[in-house]
């Protein structure tokens, strides 16, 4: 059984190769922290195609990586006994859900991540909803879980004229919760979507549908170790694939937040109330039993009655880690250690106060049914000498400059951060506009944009 981790450096930015890390995963979220671990340990990843970021900071640090499936639990801990792993990070829903941290503890390896049991707070909407209504249920929309299609009509019909949203259960990577307006025209249509979801015949297959709220989005990446948890400034995501919200839910085309800790649609209620949230859901995940440190990505409303609760992620967001970690400094294995020993503390995450944001660039055909590779050219060494960082994510190298697009999802990512949101703008357009054939949302960090959200949003009565 591996012992305690190793050293730490005796300085911040010096890079101590005896202490091994892992990563699991293969996105532009793990792309961000493989730079931020490879910076104090020997970084060796976990992962489901060669992501051209992840593989650079591994080989740049003496570590190594394998191409592997990220949901098989026994090939992933066999990897973390063959490098002697100290401390390992799981980052993506659905290697939670297929128990790859309880793999790893199970033979004693210290890893960030919950078990299978405590991310169910994000792969059973139905499990999180309930235990969200016992310890605020003021913050849940009205609802019902339907498990049967006999069951649907009626569930539709309780809630009258007022709009719904309807939601499979299980994990959809960002992509099922479909919401009268923009995805559904009308009460029969999401009648139809449920009654879909549920002819899926997955074991267990339930569908929520909520009443659709007013407000406006916001997340916030809480770090803990099970019992500290440290709260970072509030972020927003661009949740649809074009410009103005228009088009298909996507898993977000961009993320951002601002030196102050809430965004400029909220007030401090609202940060605070969704703070308080975070901490009465993981203390309730602990009175059960249930293993859970890392991240609780939580998504909130912000409304006139006050803060509701959108769900909660057991990992970091995606794109919103990248602006955690563009905006962090110190040893991120360090505080990967204070997480695994449970002694967090608020000082360990430190994070300069400054904007950041993230535009992702996606395949022309990203979210609208396509799917074939297409080759673009990226100037990574020139965008990252300016001060925006490119994190690679469903893509793969072809050598020097060149790259092709990997599977459906978002090709690459560009974090940067700045005193103002408006230089952090400027400064990742810059090298949006300087990569070919991907394409981008224009209005991602237009401040015109966050004004026009606060409309949807009063001070709390």
């Amino acid at each position: 059984m591996p012992g305690p981790p190793r050293r730490w450096a005796g300085e911040p930015d010096s890079r101590l190769a005896s202490v091994r890390t892992l990563i699991v995963g293969h996105g532009g979220r793990e792309g961000a922290l493989a730079m931020r671990m490879a910076e104090h340990s020997e970084l060796h990843a976990f992962v489901g195609h060669a992501n051209p970021s992840i593989v650079r900071h591994a080989e740049e640090s003496g570590g190594s990586y394998l191409i592997g499936d990220v949901c098989d639990a026994r090939a992933v801990a066999a990897f973390a006994r063959e490098t002697d792993i100290d401390l390992a990070m799981v980052s993506a829903d659905e290697p939670l859900q297929a128990g790859v941290v309880d793999a790893l503890l199970a033979q004693g390896t210290r890893t960030v991540g919950p078990t299978t049991a405590g991310a169910e707070i994000e792969w059973n909407k139905a499990f999180a909803r309930s235990l969200l209504s016992e310890v605020a249920p003021a913050a849940v929309p009205r609802l019902r879980v339907v498990r049967q299609e006999g069951e649907v009509a009626e569930a539709i019909e309780c809630f009258g004229s007022t709009p719904v949203v309807v939601k499979p259960s299980g994990l959809t990577g960002g992509k099922g919760v479909k919401v009268m307006g923009p995805h559904l025209a009308d009460h029969a249509e999401a009648r139809e979507y449920a009654l879909a979801l549920l002819a899926r015949g997955r074991p267990g297959e339930s569908v929520l549908i909520e009443e659709k709220v007013t407000g406006a989005e916001f997340t916030i990446q809480a770090i803990s170790d099970g019992r500290t948890v440290v709260f970072p400034a509030a972020t927003y995501d661009y949740p649809y694939r074009f410009d103005g919200d228009e088009g298909p839910g996507t898993g977000g085309m961009g993320s951002l937040s601002l030196a102050s800790s809430a965004l400029p649609f909220m007030t401090a209620a609202h940060y605070e109330d969704a703070c308080s949230i975070i901490e009465r859901v993981i203390g309730r995940l602990a009175d059960e039993g249930r293993h859970f440190n890392g991240v609780m990505n939580s998504g909130f409303f912000a409304t006139a009655e006050g803060v509701k609760v959108i769900e909660f992620n057991a990992r970091f967001g995606d794109p919103e880690c990248m602006n955690i970690m563009s905006l962090f400094s110190g040893s991120w294995p360090e505080v990967m250690e204070r997480i695994t020993s449970g002694s967090l503390v608020d000082g360990d995450v430190r994070l300069r106060e400054e904007a950041s944001l993230v535009l992702y660039l996606v395949s022309p055909d990203y979210a609208l049914g396509g799917g074939r590779p297409y080759e673009f050219t990226v100037d990574r060494d020139t965008i990252e000498a300016d001060g925006t960082n490119v994190f690679f994510s469903s893509a793969t190298s072809l050598g020097g400059d060149s790259y092709r697009t990997v599977g459906t999802s978002r090709a690459l990512a560009l974090a940067t951060t700045a005193p103002t949101l408006e230089q952090a703008r400027v400064r990742v357009v810059d090298a949006a506009v300087s990569i070919p054939v991907l394409e981008w949302r224009r209005d991602v960090g237009e401040e015109g944009y966050l004004d026009g959200l606060t409309g949807l949003v009063r001070s709390p009565v």
